[in-house]
This record gives C-alpha cells, sequence and structure tokens, in this order.
C-alpha cells in the first residue's frame, strides 16, 4: 500500500508542487456516457447492486482509465450511502432518481440517529476501497468521497431529489435545532466514513456539497460553512508529503471561496459560473483549485471543446501570478449520460497538451 505512484500529478498539484503537466479526473467519469458502463449496469441487475458489491465496483471505476489518460480514479459509490447505513432504506427510482423509505421531520426522527459501524454496515465501501488499491497497482491515486452534511440532510428530510426544498428550508426556518441535531450528527458520520476511507487506502477525499448553492447566503453560512470546516478541522488525514489532501466541492459556492480557502482543507472545487482566475484571486494560493468546465463543453465539438479547454487553464493561469501550478482540472460538476466518450478524449488530451511544461 505504501509502494510509489506512477502518476502523481494529481496529488502534487494539491501540495502546489511542480508538476509536468496539469492533472486531469472528471466528475461521473465512471457512468452511463461508456457503453462497458452499461453493459456492466445492465448485468448487475441495479445501481445498488453495483455499489454493493466490492468487485464491480471496482471494474466500473477501472473502465474510464481504459479509455482515457486520467490522472486519477474516483471510488465508484453513491453520496447517499451513509444515510441508507443510517437505517433510511435508500433505493433508486428509474428516471427519477434516489429516495428513500424513511425520512427525517422530527426532532425525535433525528435523534433516533447515529453513526454508522464502517466495517460493517458499511464494509461494501470500505471492502471496494481495498480492491481498487490493489487492481490499480499504484498508477494514479484513488479519489474516496462524501456528500457533505447539508447535502445529505437535503435527501434525508426530502425523502429525494427537489426542485425547490422546501421541507428541508422549512425546517431551517421553523426548527433549526432539529436540523442542527441532523447536520451535527451526519458531520460525525461523514468524518468517521472518510477516515475508514483514508485506512481503507483512499489517497485523497472529496466532500460534495452539491446543494450548498440552493441556500441563501446567510443560511449557507449556518446550515453548510460551518460543517464543512469541521469536517477540514477535524479529519485526520497524516502530515506533510504523507497527508491525505480533503477537497471541499460545492454548486454555487463562488461566493464563498475565501471563506472555504481558510477551513483548512487542501482543495476546493468550484463550478463553472465563476471564472478560474477569479477563483484564484479570491483565494490567494490558499488552496489549490479544482475545476471548473462547464459539463455542457462536451457537447460541443472537438474544436470548441479545445477552445474551451484552453481558456479555462489560461484564466486559471492568468489568476495564480502566471504560474499553472496548484491546478487540477475538472468539470464544474458531473457529466451527463447522454455525453460522447470521444469528446472526453478530446478534453482530456487537450488538458495535458496545451498545459505541459
Amino acid at each position: 500500500m505504501t509502494s510509489p505512484l506512477k502518476n502523481d500529478r494529481f496529488l502534487r498539484a494539491l501540495r502546489h508542487e511542480p508538476v509536468d503537466r496539469t492533472p486531469v479526473w472528471l466528475m461521473r467519469q465512471a457512468g452511463r456516457y461508456l457503453p462497458e458502463y452499461r453493459a456492466t449496469r445492465k448485468a448487475a441487475g441495479s445501481f445498488l447492486g453495483m455499489a454493493k458489491n466490492p468487485d464491480i465496483a471496482c471494474e466500473v471505476t477501472l473502465q474510464p482509465l481504459r479509455r482515457f489518460d486520467l490522472d486519477a480514479a474516483i471510488l465508484f459509490s453513491d453520496i447517499l450511502t451513509i444515510p441508507d447505513a443510517m437505517g433510511l432504506g435508500l433505493y433508486f427510482v428509474e428516471g427519477e432518481g434516489p429516495k428513500f423509505e424513511r425520512t427525517v421531520r422530527s426532532a425525535a426522527d433525528a435523534e433516533r440517529l447515529g453513526v454508522p459501524d464502517m466495517e460493517t454496515e458499511l464494509r461494501y465501501v470500505m471492502d471496494a476501497v481495498r480492491v481498487i488499491r490493489r487492481e490499480l497497482g499504484g498508477s494514479v491515486p484513488l479519489i474516496g468521497f462524501s456528500g457533505s452534511p447539508w447535502t445529505l440532510a437535503c435527501y434525508m428530510v426530502e425523502g429525494g431529489g427537489s426542485k425547490d426544498f422546501a421541507r428541508i428550508k422549512a425546517m431551517a426556518l421553523n426548527d433549526p435545532a432539529t436540523l442542527h441535531r441532523l447536520l451535527a450528527v451526519n458531520t460525525d458520520a461523514v468524518i468517521a466514513y472518510l477516515a475508514a476511507q483514508r485506512a481503507a487506502g483512499a489517497q485523497a477525499l472529496q466532500v460534495f456539497d452539491t446543494w450548498g448553492g440552493v441556500l441563501s447566503p446567510a443560511m449557507y453560512r449556518e446550515f453548510s460553512l460551518p460543517y464543512l470546516q469541521r469536517i477540514a478541522h477535524e479529519l485526520e488525514r497524516g502530515d506533510g508529503a504523507q497527508r491525505t489532501p480533503l477537497i471541499l466541492f460545492g454548486k454555487g459556492n463562488a461566493a464563498y471561496l475565501s471563506e472555504l480557502a481558510d477551513s483548512g482543507a487542501e482543495g476546493v472545487g468550484v463550478d463553472w459560473l465563476v471564472e478560474l482566475g477569479e477563483a484564484a484571486r479570491r483565494t490567494q494560493g490558499k488552496v489549490a483549485l479544482q475545476g471548473n468546465l462547464d459539463p455542457a463543453t462536451l457537447y460541443g465539438s472537438a474544436d470548441a471543446i479545445r477552445h474551451e479547454v484552453r481558456r479555462a487553464l489560461d484564466s486559471y493561469r492568468d489568476g495564480n501570478d502566471g504560474s499553472r501550478e496548484g491546478h487540477v482540472f475538472n468539470l464544474g460538476h458531473g457529466m451527463s449520460p447522454d455525453m460522447n466518450p470521444d469528446h472526453v478524449a478530446v478534453l482530456v488530451d487537450e488538458v495535458h497538451g496545451y498545459s505541459a511544461r
């Protein structure tokens, strides 16, 4: 587990160390846009059937690395494994996404929740991390991840996805104590979950605050940001070159970049609604930045994709005193199922080719 990595660009970039070219990985790089993924899912019978089988989760994790020259692998799993392990009963409805059999709507509901045992209720995740690390053979680093406390709470209160988040915002307004109780137990669970993934072999960690951007600034600073800060402060990650970097990603987080840069995390992921140069100026070199191409760029032509990749790379450099260091190229959110794998290859190749030192 301690053998040197053949490609450590991703980890070096997160440490602001020089790299020969900007590293790139993509959110949802293992997914339905790949025909081999669709075949694996059909054979497994369901999304959860894949995610809860460590060998299948490993196969899906490795699929994009066989196609593209990516600089990191990310564990194939789901952000909702924690509330599922808390007993809320995760299931998926075709075309509608994740749902929960039980929701958290009252103080009594929140009080019943506890931190799951990571090597029993969530052992399948840790086993997947172990299998993937073995099969990667030191080729690239493995990223583990979790949903943020707020984003998990959104699904737990709403019972699934939502267009307006009416139930959880009503709870924030009418019963903030219950929401803070829910967020506190979620934070404890996220810290334990990420620590267990690190112990199992994850070499970097990312928190997805997918729904942080639906909050007003005042609500974000009460119900999301403090819990992200707690994770960054309390999650043990080691020291020096052996430290496991933590990336905080959020959709709609541009207004809070300076606060996220002060959180203690090593990296901040940004969506496409802020120029990378502006994000670099706001964060002042305190963190590495990850992002931030609009995923819809992958619907463009090869020339359009190359143009937008170059623009993002140049923007980061312009905001970072002319340096490309401290940047991990990524999308501003995940890929969609109808995207063309050939376009992904163009993106990855252009990132490496244009950024080559």
